[in-house]
């Protein structure tokens, strides 16, 4: 995330200079810098999505928090934070500052900014030529028709080959879908001698099971015409050698598709808007190593409030007795298990892809061959989202897997929830929660009221391809929160502005953190209209978003609120 410099210009400080320059008091009544805004550390909490469909498959969202039960491993647990989130949003209107000068009339329609952005992620690292070329021309005739004017969309990949950002272009989203290819990074194609896969060759290196590497030993005599005799050892060593292959290749890939995830959670949110990932693959197996990269993309994903759907891409999945008809059979037995073991890895590869979605609640939709509808139902949120958040009692930074646990005492409702988390391995220090809380505020459109500020944008023509825009916060500081200490009234702000382009893309923005030591006397006669914050930009004509966050340090409140404005 790019970092944000302090530009603001403060409204009333020439009030509060003059003030604090004849008062005796060895320190300022108001004064600004650049450094951290710091908060009080706020205990662990843990986030849950939830998402309650009746028995026809329609999200319930009349529910209460009384009507949710928690358990983390198998324990009750109080439910602190409570909240129901909407899918979607209503357009933004332009506001401008009472009495100020814009070239905008009256009657002008609000510039069009996106509300939604979404990321389509395409496992071309895992998925087969076939299934690949079926998923590609499905997506090419749903994505490109559900694509509205306030939407934008990504198509990333796996393998890194023919990324497109976030845009509204069909011809350029539909020639990046077209260039879809299956790129493999650590393993080949062609058939090997033996041909072990990730789930058996995890068998035979970290779970000792003999009955696969017998069955990998007796696949390379007959594969390599080694007589079983004299023999044996050769190829028990070749199979122990494939197996360990097998591993390090699909710990490579594995690792390559959460490192793409993350990257790709990370790009979308800066979006300032509802944002959506559509993973695609067959899956991928997940080995104890690797769940910690998993618990990472989920946290990332549940900060910025990121949205994660999935599609297997494999379609219908139907197991075979006969094993994969497509490659050579040579041994009757080492046939017989591979094909028991890949019915079991496509079950357990799926899961990932499940956990995904239930821990962001999103959706899951695996095991059916209309994948039109499949991307029909996965490009838009679940209508309605419970948040639930809880704090651990006791909770041991160790590192280790809490299961959780969510039950409704309404009956005949399908649950769908986060399945677990990972403790910590250190605490949070404050500066980091107030970083990651406001950053989450900035690069989001949820307007939050907890503090009194109003939002108000002008904009001055210097020529005709330059413009001046001012964003100017009021807050009514009556209504603020202050500390008393040493005969004065104590508060901390950080006041973030940020502008974005009509695609969203973070452009630039200031941050300023105020420290606020008032008299009793200065309080009530010099703000009795409050404060305002002036933030200027200079511009280019176009559509630009935006945001303002404003975060208190003795309360620990914000406020958040967006505008749109249009400058010709």
């Amino acid at each position: 995330m790019r970092s944000f410099h302090a530009l603001v210009l403060l409204a009333a400080a020439g009030a509060l200079a003059q003030n604090s320059s004849t008062a005796s008091a060895p320190s300022p009544e108001l004064s600004a810098h650049d450094e951290p805004a710091t908060f009080k550390a706020r205990v662990n909490l843990v986030s849950v999505p939830v998402v309650v469909r009746d028995s026809q498959g329609h999200a319930v969202g009349n529910l209460n928090k009384e009507d949710f039960q928690l358990f983390d491993r198998g324990k009750p647990q109080l439910i602190t934070r409570f909240s129901v989130e909407r899918r979607g949003g209503l357009p933004i209107a332009a506001p401008n500052a009472a009495g100020a000068p814009s070239t905008t009339s009256p009657g002008a329609p609000a510039s069009e900014i996106p509300q939604a952005y979404v990321a389509y992620l395409f496992d071309d690292v895992h998925l087969e030529f076939a299934d690949l070329a079926r998923v590609r021309d499905a997506a090419d005739r749903t994505i490109l028709a559900t694509l509205g004017p306030d939407a934008r969309i990504a198509v990333f990949t796996t393998s890194g080959q023919g990324n497109l950002d976030f845009t509204d272009d069909r011809e350029a989203l539909h020639q990046a879908l077209m260039k879809l290819r299956p790129r493999p990074i650590a393993r080949s194609t062609a058939q090997q001698c033996p041909d072990v896969s990730y789930y058996m060759g995890d068998l035979i290196v970290n779970r000792n099971d003999s009955q696969a590497l017998e069955a990998a030993t007796q696949e390379t005599l007959a594969c390599d015409n080694l007589d079983p005799q004299r023999m044996y050892q050769m190829a028990q060593r070749l199979a122990m050698s494939a197996a360990q292959q097998a591993v390090r290749s699909g710990e490579q890939e594995t690792h390559v598709a959460f490192t793409v995830l993350r990257d790709t959670i990370r790009r979308i949110s800066v979006m300032p808007g509802q944002r959506m990932v559509v993973l695609t693959s067959p899956g991928f197996l997940v080995l104890t190593e690797s769940r910690q990269e998993e618990t990472d993309v989920l946290e990332r994903a549940l900060q910025a409030k990121v949205i994660i759907n999935a599609l297997d891409g494999r379609g219908l999945y139907t197991d075979s007795v006969a094993g994969d008809i497509s490659k050579q059979q040579y041994s009757p037995f080492a046939t017989n298990l591979k094909a028991q073991y890949d019915r079991m890895a496509s079950r357990t590869d799926a899961d990932v892809m499940a956990e995904l979605a239930d821990g962001t609640g999103g959706l899951f939709v695996q095991n059916t061959n209309d994948l039109d509808r499949g991307f029909h139902r996965l490009a838009t949120a679940p209508e309605f989202v419970y948040i639930l958040g809880f704090s651990p009692q006791n909770l041991k930074l160790d590192g280790s897997f809490h299961r959780l646990k969510v039950t409704v005492r309404a009956q005949k409702l399908e649950i769908q929830a986060r399945r677990g988390y990972y403790a910590p391995t250190k605490a949070a220090t404050p500066v980091d929660t107030a970083k990651e809380e406001i950053a989450e505020a900035v690069f989001s459109q949820e307007e939050v009221r907890e503090l009194p500020v109003d939002l108000h944008t002008q904009f001055f023509k210097s020529g005709d391809t330059d413009a001046k825009l001012a964003v100017l916060a009021h807050l009514d500081v009556k209504h603020i929160q202050f500390r008393k200490a040493d005969g004065r009234n104590n508060e901390e702000l950080t006041i973030v502005t940020a502008l974005f382009d009509r695609n969203g893309n973070f452009i630039k923005g200031t941050q300023k953190t105020l420290q606020l030591r008032l008299r009793d006397e200065t309080l009530a006669a010099h703000l009795e209209s409050g404060l305002t914050v002036k933030t200027s930009f200079d511009v280019k004509p176009g559509s630009y978003l935006v945001r303002l966050v404003v975060r208190d340090g003795e309360a620990q409140q914000m406020a958040a609120e967006s505008g749109a404005v249009e400058i010709p």
